[in-house]
């Protein structure tokens, strides 16, 4: 049940996306968030909403922030991703000691964290923490970010640290000041521009163990539901984005057939082809049921956090498998979008364009690729999947 922090957020982010919008081809130019629309978006509680009131959050469900990035990635894919990333930070941030989390927030509730999820440094053993070098790829928004983080291969006498399991190398991320780490222009790519997401490097920095924290396997502390796994809350998050995503393409098409358009060579215009319709009507049916899934599939989750944390982590592989499903169904009907919109949506300056270059940027990413349906089948037979490690 949303309470009315929820609400207001959700609708500050709809009465906000308009505007962004309509700064889609600027916010793609510049490769990053412009400041002004930051502090919008700030305002609008989007970087707080999953922090707890106790620290100047708003505490929001899973499913009222799946809607926030959703509205905001149909206006614009990268403030979408973006905003998605940002507002991941407190789950993040709890995974550090409870005084360091209170230390971070205690200047107010919206410090955002960026950084490398893929263990791409090394981190060395030393007095009161870690030596730590490495350079880490798809660092989204570290331009605007406060906090830094890489994961790091833990290093002891040159070689990696094996886990207690002994099979694999101990990872942890490492968490600088921004101020400390080096972000390299690297962000030159086909969508998804705007999110900023240069690599970042550091070599030889010292990281207090108190600023160390497992990502995948750690224990939050800070109690509540939206800590309980929250890389599956991650997970449906992206969702989120890809079917905004693909619904701004819908809505781009819609206007644009509308508008009188008239395929070169046509007899009819655009919106009269029942060709077109046919193809229209069946793409907006299929980002429905992506929704409905991720929706489903989140009130399941949430449900499980609030009443069973322990059945929580079961739904990982259900939960992977349906987002890189709906990964693929965005894709789909952004295709059909530019494919009925003819050679004009080809130019830069078409939005059309601009969500087809941010889906198929959008589907590269590990955590959609075809794979997971593998370890959603895996667990359906009743084999173990070896989830995150």
């Amino acid at each position: 049940m949303r309470n009315d922090d929820a609400a207001k957020v959700l609708q500050a982010v709809r009465d906000l996306a308009p505007t962004i919008s309509s700064r889609g081809a600027e916010i793609e130019e510049a490769r990053r968030l412009p400041a002004d629309l930051l502090e919008q978006l700030k305002a609008a509680g989007c970087f707080r909403m999953f922090l707890p009131r106790s620290h100047g959050g708003l505490e929001v469900d899973l499913r009222t922030g799946m809607d926030v990035l959703e509205t905001l990635a149909r206006a614009d894919g990268a403030t979408g991703w973006t905003v998605m990333i940002g507002s991941e930070s407190p789950p993040l941030f709890a995974l550090l000691p409870r005084e360091r989390f209170d230390a971070v927030y205690s200047a107010g509730p919206d410090v955002i964290i960026g950084g490398g999820f893929n263990a791409q440094g090394e981190a060395h053993a030393a007095e009161g923490g870690y030596r730590v070098t490495g350079r880490w790829s798809f660092a989204s928004g570290c331009e605007h970010a406060s906090w830094l983080f890489g994961n790091c291969v833990l290093m002891d006498g040159g070689r990696p640290r094996m886990a207690p399991a002994g099979d694999v190398p101990e990872l942890r991320g490492m968490l600088f000041p921004a101020s400390e780490v080096r972000i390299v222009d690297t962000w030159s790519v086909l969508g998804l521009r705007g999110t900023g997401s240069h690599d970042i490097m550091v070599e030889g920095a010292f990281c207090p163990a108190a600023n160390s924290f497992d990502i995948f396997q750690g224990q939050p502390s800070i109690a509540g539901p939206g800590f309980v796994a929250p890389v599956l809350h991650f997970v449906l998050h992206m969702g989120a984005v890809a079917v905004g995503i693909a619904q701004g393409a819908l809505d781009e098409v819609v206007t644009l057939a509308r508008s009188g358009k008239k395929r070169l060579y046509a007899r009819a215009e655009l919106a009269g082809s029942p060709v077109f319709q046919v193809h229209l009507g069946r793409a907006e049916m299929s980002v429905r049921a992506a929704r409905a899934l991720l929706r489903d599939t989140g009130d399941e989750l949430w449900d499980a956090c609030v009443n069973n944390p322990a059945a929580a982590a079961a739904m990982a592989p259900r939960i992977s498998g349906a987002l890189a499903w709906v990964t693929e169904v965005a894709a789909r009907a952004v295709d059909t979008c530019y494919q009925a919109g003819g050679g004009g949506v080809a130019r830069n300056a078409s939005p059309v364009q601009r969500r087809f270059r941010d889906i198929h940027t959008f589907s590269q990413h590990a955590a959609a690729a075809e794979g997971w349906f593998g370890q959603a089948g895996a667990a359906l037979l009743g084999h173990a999947t070896g989830f995150w490690t």
